[in-house]
């Protein structure tokens, strides 16, 4: 054991750790791909194979040192094994987000300097086609889909499996420089430069070493006692953070096997058939599969639905209590053994959760209701809090320490502070090295002694040491007559609901406040059907007054909420309009990871926000939108502006 330890304080590089994997995992699983309906496996040892001679593919290009290598594609081993063959010529990493339009590329690749692109498949190449002009720096295109590839230019572009084919035949020729460049590689060496998602302006080049990386990796595997028999699902942007930590670093630290679906449309059946041990998921796919098993239960016969409602009653008193080691008498864990028999286990098999040891969410605040269901049915799931700029990891919650108010302790080898105005502040193994090009945006972020702003307001709870976020530090403000005034606090209450999709709530500065809400058109399109209500678009459902009542249930219910709590019981709904789009990322009003540009959002729908303060009862708008293939075309609607129900508030204790 000591020999092993001492083994790993020498491993300070992503390829090092992929050579200790061959020597102590070289049969077992490291990645499996659903392709054609069937699931392909390699092992450590083949998919370092793999790696390697891609590397040396990269060297028979022309890849040096300091290069930026972008990856644009789904979650795929290819892709993975791109990022590590990077490092082993000694290039970066850049993942891109395989959503983003052309323009949203092209300044991330202008930034970075990318000269070589890994797409993964047409409609990506497609993209670096219409760019290219400008991105002079663009000397190769690999793709990983041959399909539709025939007919374009290749005189710089290749097929990525004729790369790899490429080093494997000249091992010989590029076997002593492949050695030479992943012996040059430490601790201080970037092992990988992710992108921001760009809220408040352009993204951010964030620069993470392999000490970043490493340690957090080491750190959290250990907290969470993860191992090389654990499974993990990527389907998660490689462009984001948590996916490359979970993917790559925590992969190469504990050796466990990555598996990547066949397409976003298989996933949920995907995620079955492998069934995780380890999972990490932001809030709207926990909501997204909540408003799906809603849905069904409302579809159900009726003493379906009755012993579902039964037995949720029962877990969410008893769930919680066993996941944590508390007494539970003989009586309530029998009656939740029955429940997990005919309802529970069932369900968690239908999701995918059966075999998920931990579970984990962030990104955003989860709404406590969505996260107390998960918990109810036995699911090991916690909150962390962390940033791209920490490699992840700020805050967990150790087992048995869970609650759906909190984001946890601070992570093995991380320091948290409160500021004096309420930010929250940290620095640890994992805080990133700078923001490429950006020194000025790098020291307003991280001061002489490593602590870095986060931009989040919170503070620690008396007693317990938890983290408790109140929201973003510049979205948290005061209304008018002084109180508090938190948006997120409210939106993720409205979003528990499965027929709310996003909610956007305003009121800084003003006199009460109000809201744009978003109706999920799955959920509601599915109750508009049981109850008989045509509809042709999207608008049409939006506007029709029996949707407008049921939100306006559903805000009303969450305002008897919001006034439980003395310290934000100001931030009630008074008014609210459902808008007639939803915000999208390809319009700008969302980042590519579902996060509200809220200053976007206003400023687009200024002419709607009067209308919500100034008493009108509807107002007329019309709006630009972006079509799936970059075509823009508008959409009128008159929009009808409703009032809801305000509770009485309780006050302070002082008061």
């Amino acid at each position: 054991m000591a020999d092993a330890v001492a083994a790993d304080i020498s491993v300070q590089s992503i390829p090092a750790l992929l050579a200790r994997n061959v020597k102590r995992y070289g049969g077992y699983p490291a990645y499996r791909e659903k392709e054609f309906g069937i699931w392909q496996s390699w092992t450590w040892a083949e998919a370092a194979e793999e790696i390697r001679s891609m590397a040396m593919g990269f060297l028979s290009l022309g890849v040096e040192r300091g290069d930026h290598v972008a990856i644009i594609g789904r979650n795929r081993p290819m892709h993975y094994w791109s990022m590590v063959a990077a490092q082993m010529c000694g290039a970066v990493p850049v993942p891109l987000y395989q959503d983003a339009a052309a323009e949203e590329m092209a300044y991330v690749m202008e930034h970075c300097g990318a000269r070589f692109v890994v797409c993964g498949d047409q409609e990506q190449v497609d993209k670096i086609v219409e760019i290219e002009d400008r991105i002079h720096a663009i000397k190769h295109v690999m793709y990983t889909d041959k399909r539709g590839m025939r007919k374009y230019d290749h005189s710089r572009m290749n097929a990525l499996e004729d790369v790899v084919a490429e080093g494997r035949a000249g091992h010989y020729r590029y076997e002593e420089e492949i050695n030479k460049r992943i012996a040059e590689l430490d601790y201080d060496s970037t092992c990988v430069m992710l992108y921001t998602s760009g809220t408040t302006g352009k993204p951010k080049g964030v620069v993470l070493s392999n000490r970043n990386i490493i340690e957090t990796a080491k750190n959290s595997s250990e907290f969470d006692k993860l191992g090389h028999n654990d499974e993990v699902l990527a389907y998660l942007p490689m462009a984001w953070v948590g996916d490359f930590i979970f993917s790559v670093g925590q992969a190469m630290w504990t050796g466990f096997t990555v598996n990547c679906p066949e397409s976003a449309e298989t996933m949920m059946t995907d995620l079955r058939e492998i069934g995780p041990t380890y999972f990490f998921a932001p809030p709207r796919v926990f909501e997204g599969q909540l408003t799906n098993v809603m849905i069904r239960m409302e579809d159900a016969g009726k003493f379906k639905k009755k012993l579902f409602d039964k037995y949720m009653e029962v877990a969410r008193k008893v769930g919680p209590r066993i996941l944590d080691g508390e007494n539970v008498s003989f009586g309530e864990r029998l009656s939740y053994a029955l429940g997990n028999m005919f309802i529970l286990g069932p369900l968690k098999n239908t999701l995918g959760f059966t075999n998920i040891r931990v579970g984990y969410t962030a990104g955003e605040a989860i709404g406590p209701e969505i996260f107390d269901f998960y918990r109810s049915l036995g699911i090991n799931l916690k909150q962390l809090y962390g940033q791209t700029e920490a490699s992840v990891f700020i805050t967990q919650q150790p087992d048995g320490q869970v609650r759906s108010d909190t984001v946890g302790v601070p992570s093995p080898g991380v320091e948290v502070k409160i500021g004096d105005n309420g930010e929250v502040y940290y620095r640890s193994p994992g805080t990133f090295v700078e923001y490429y090009k950006n020194p000025e945006s790098t020291a307003s972020t991280k001061d002489a002694e490593g602590w870095v702003a986060t931009g989040d307001a919170g503070f620690f709870e008396e007693g317990s040491g938890h983290l408790r976020i109140i929201d973003r530090a510049k979205d948290v403000g005061k209304m008018a007559d002084g109180r508090l005034f938190a948006p997120k606090y409210v939106e993720n209450k409205l979003k528990f609901y499965p027929n709310i999709l996003e909610a956007v709530v305003f009121g800084a500065d003003r006199d009460r406040c109000t809201a744009f809400i978003n109706i999920d058109l799955n959920a509601v399109g599915n109750w508009a059907e049981r109850n008989n209500i045509a509809y042709a678009s999207y608008q049409e459902l939006a506007g029709h007054p029996r949707v407008y009542d049921m939100i306006k249930s559903h805000i009303d219910e969450v305002n008897r909420s919001v006034a439980e709590d003395p310290m934000l019981s100001g931030c009630q709904i008074h008014r609210f309009l459902i808008l007639h789009k939803e915000l999208d990322a390809d319009d700008g009003e969302m980042t590519r990871t579902r996060k509200v540009r809220r200053n976007i959002v206003a400023e687009k729908y200024a002419d709607l926000i009067g209308a919500l303060y100034d008493g009108r009862e509807e107002i007329y708008t019309e709006t630009e939108v972006t079509y799936e293939d970059g075509r823009k075309g508008s959409i009128k609607a008159t929009l009808r502006i409703a009032d809801a129900i305000v509770a009485p508030e309780k006050r302070m204790a002082a008061e």
